[in-house]
């Protein structure tokens, strides 16, 4: 995935009401449960052998080494408590909005006249849930990075630089050079 698609994942990790497992042990038995009982199902999304799997599963192991610990807790945050997500996703998407917090390069194509060199700005913005549902929406569909972008960015034209139609009036907004991009539900 690329900056927007992962701080969506972010910001929908952000809304777990309970902390993931902590042992090793733990947190493999909950991806064997997720993945229906399968340890080869584990190994094979883990990099694994299905033996290092049962051995984690029966506590035989304790500490993995330090990449397999981050593989093993990337892929239970991924799983983590799911209708939660989906609850916060359809409130953001329904009632509360998204906000955004985003550094990157903003130019414009606008009449003649206007200053449109694009230049980095920090801009902090709150998109109403239509935005949010068609964020969500996209990358459910597995939409690229670019759409993603594409969707933010049109949000930030119609909210930020046009404040809802009030001004700039056939203003269109590039949203490149991303350095950082953040979202919270809510």
């Amino acid at each position: 995935m690329g900056i927007i698609g992962d701080s969506l994942e972010k910001a929908a990790e952000a809304t777990a009401t309970r902390p993931i497992p902590k042992s090793a042990g733990a947190q493999m038995r909950y991806l064997v449960k997720q993945l229906k009982g399968s340890t080869r199902a584990v190994a094979q999304l883990l990099g694994v052998s299905q033996r290092t799997v049962e051995r984690y599963v029966k506590d035989q192991i304790r500490r993995p080494r330090r990449e397999l610990a981050a593989r093993i807790e990337r892929e239970v945050r991924k799983r983590w408590q799911p209708r939660v997500r989906q609850q916060a996703q359809q409130r953001a998407a329904q009632r509360t909005g998204i906000t955004i917090e985003t550094r990157a390069r903003f130019g414009f194509t606008a009449a003649p006249g206007t200053t449109d060199d694009g230049r980095i700005r920090l801009i902090t913005q709150h998109l109403p849930p239509p935005y949010a549902a068609r964020l969500f929406d996209a990358q459910s569909a597995g939409a690229t990075e670019q759409q993603l972008q594409d969707i933010a960015a049109e949000g930030l034209q119609e909210i930020y630089f046009k404040d809802r139609g009030r001004r700039a009036d056939g203003l269109t907004v590039e949203f490149t050079d991303i350095d950082y991009a953040e979202f919270d539900f809510g």
